[in-house]
């Protein structure tokens, strides 16, 4: 559904006059403190009896001032002296610093937000703002858990929750805290990380949650912010997070972590001496079938084997039968100039060979087959990304999600790791193969 500014945006000249001559003078003057009809869906609460709200956004998403707007329809009443839902409220922000100049006094704070007639006084001894309706914010720092001990709500307002350092024992204060009213609630507005207190706070059956990416507030964002962000960050794992607002999990145990992920990214491959394309083939179709993965590498060949390095170039993953991912397969060979296609054959056997073999006969083929399990056989893969000796281009955000949910025992995820077995195979072929030639001409396989 649109908002009202979107309609707006997208109306005809004339409607837009209509509408606006259609409003009374106290209803125009009003109209830039209605926030149902500037907001973005993702900035208006949920139905529904819960206790949590969680906005999830990416960096500009309009977090603040959803959180700004929900304080303000808590506290006030249908005029400046009535009273609103809610009459004590916490704001709970990293630093007291940060509570004040983004939650009271930023842009998009409540100070900023508020209509003249409605505009709560600031009493900085107190660290507070106070209504005309006599309604209080008292701001608190993540820091000082002990200070929300005795003081008592019946509503708050939690900013940037998954980077506070005392995360667990602040929230659990906080909770203690609000105990006012028939129904306390609170709102957390934060980019999300991979933080205990926060994946708790998402499971709990009382939350709600909303989401939004930078990119759906762009029309009060800079756009040399925007272009900036996204050529640098588009296509990252710390972009999902950062700019997606999506919540990306390290499983403990896990062969890869964002920090090494972020860690081995480049701009741009060098000339690489040898391309290949890696397939994990699905060997049955339709949407309930699993992914295909496709992943192509290469390799720089250059000194003894020991310092070779990989790139890894595309994730051409795809999900269909098994003529739409050798079509892919083989149109990723065409794309990068890659000398062979190599693909597990423990499922499909033959099949897999003759359905790539439809597609083109003459197309290089090695067949592999795989002699340990999936996590045994990523792990001297992830050593070499561990030696800095794998790196990866941009765009590649699904195969790194899959990454760092592999472990030695196997896979903590939904569904089968295609992406990140077809990865396997790829430097495999590239590099480990190569090596154990080279050092143990004996060894076959993985």
């Amino acid at each position: 559904m649109k908002s009202g500014a979107a309609w707006l945006a997208c109306a005809e000249p004339r409607e837009v006059d209509g509408f606006l001559e259609g409003l009374s003078d106290n209803a125009l003057a009003s109209l830039p403190w209605l926030f149902e009809f500037w907001a973005l869906p993702h900035q208006l609460p949920p139905e529904g009896d819960w206790k949590t709200w969680v906005i999830m956004g990416g960096r500009g998403a309009g977090k603040t001032r959803a959180g700004t707007e929900w304080v303000r329809a808590q506290v006030e009443g249908a005029n400046p002296d009535a009273p609103g839902r809610a009459r004590r409220v916490a704001l709970v922000s990293e630093t007291l610093d940060q509570a004040r100049d983004v939650m009271v006094f930023g842009e998009s704070g409540i100070l900023a937000c508020s209509p003249p007639d409605r505009r709560p006084v600031w009493e900085a001894g107190r660290r507070r703002l106070v209504w005309p309706n006599g309604a209080t914010v008292q701001l608190f720092s993540a820091h000082e858990p002990e200070a929300l001990r005795g003081p008592q709500f019946d509503a708050a307002w939690v900013d940037e929750l998954a980077k506070w350092r005392k995360a667990e024992e602040c929230w659990d204060m906080l909770q203690f805290a609000l105990r006012l009213g028939p129904h306390p609630q609170q709102v957390v507005t934060t980019t999300p990380k991979n933080v205990a207190v926060l994946k708790r706070i998402l499971r709990n059956a009382s939350t709600v949650t909303t989401h939004a990416p930078t990119e759906a507030n762009r029309a009060y964002l800079a756009e040399s912010f925007l272009a900036e962000v996204q050529a640098r960050y588009a296509g990252t794992r710390l972009g999902r997070q950062e700019l997606e607002g999506l919540l990306l999990e390290d499983v403990e145990g896990a062969l890869w972590t964002a920090a090494t992920l972020e860690r081995c990214r480049i701009e741009a491959a060098p000339k690489l001496s040898r391309i290949v394309v890696a397939v994990d083939p699905s060997v049955t179709g339709g949407a309930a079938s699993d992914e295909c993965g496709i992943v192509v590498a290469g390799v720089v060949a250059e000194g003894p084997v020991t310092q070779w390095r990989a790139y890894v170039l595309e994730d051409a993953s795809v999900r269909g039968g098994p003529a739409d991912w050798a079509r892919a397969a083989i149109a990723a060979m065409q794309r990068h100039g890659a000398e062979r296609l190599v693909a597990e054959v423990n499922q499909g056997g033959d099949l897999v060979e003759s359905v790539i073999r439809q597609i083109d006969p003459l197309v290089p083929f090695r067949a592999l087959r795989a002699g340990r399990g999936k996590g045994l056989r990523a792990e001297p893969v992830a050593a070499l990304y561990e030696q800095g000796r794998v790196h990866h281009l941009r765009g590649l955000g699904a195969l790194e999600d899959q990454m760092c949910r592999m472990t030695v025992a196997g896979y903590d995820g939904k569904g089968s790791p295609d992406r990140v077995d077809a990865l396997v195979w790829a430097i495999h072929e590239l590099m480990i193969a190569p090596a154990a030639r080279h050092l143990r001409p004996a060894v076959r396989g993985i």
